[in-house]
């Protein structure tokens, strides 16, 4: 079994859902959701705050900065994810066109590494 990130995407500016539509895009995704866990595939999942919200820390010149907003700055950012265990990449992308379907967003499927053998 190997794991892969679902990433969902959004693009700043776009229009949003109206409220009918943003309901029943989360019951769609909460019911992919319990599919994915009857299914054992789901590892954990979650939705993320506007980009705005976050904050960067990285090392420069010998000292740790923190600075507010995202890394990169872009239009198009990073909405929410599953963290999925599954056979292989064709499930993994078959999981991803149920995904984007629920979540009417663009999903983007990435393995995580093998960890090295000891």
């Amino acid at each position: 079994m190997k794991q892969y990130l679902l990433s969902v995407h959004y693009v700043a500016g776009e229009p949003e859902p109206d409220a009918d539509t943003m309901k029943q895009m989360y019951a769609d995704v909460e019911e992919l959701n319990g599919e994915m866990r009857s299914a054992g595939a789901w590892v954990f999942a979650g939705g993320l705050e506007e980009p705005h919200l976050a904050t960067v820390v990285r090392e420069q010149d010998g000292r740790v900065v923190t600075t507010d907003g995202p890394f990169p700055e872009a239009k198009e950012h990073l909405g929410g994810f599953w963290v999925l265990k599954v056979a292989d990449e064709e499930e993994a992308l078959d999981w991803a066109r149920k995904a984007t379907r629920a979540c009417r967003g663009p999903v983007e499927v990435r393995p995580f590494q093998d960890e090295p053998e000891v």
